[in-house]
């Protein structure tokens, strides 16, 4: 999984599948969309306007429960200077 966050336009995608998927989108609302692949897979979340969507004004911290750790480590990059798609 991967939580990927643009401040530029306040876009947040949580990717569910790793590698390329041929999709379909499914609003939710104006603000958020599944995108669902072959099998009726959820692929990934996407939310516009995401620090309203998610409220309190910020991204929320995330919190995992109930999930092993793996043998690699967190890597956790921060992208807030680049362009979306750059």
């Amino acid at each position: 999984m991967k939580i990927s966050y643009d401040p530029e336009i306040d876009a947040l995608y949580i990717r569910l599948r790793e590698g390329k998927h041929e999709c379909r989108s499914v609003r939710l609302s104006d603000e958020v969309a599944l995108n669902i692949g072959v099998g009726e897979k959820l692929v990934g979340i996407e939310i516009l306007d995401a620090k309203s969507v998610l409220g309190s004004g910020k991204i929320p911290s995330v919190m995992l429960e109930g999930i092993k750790p793996v043998d690699a480590p967190l890597l956790v990059r921060d992208k807030s200077t680049k362009k979306y798609g750059a």
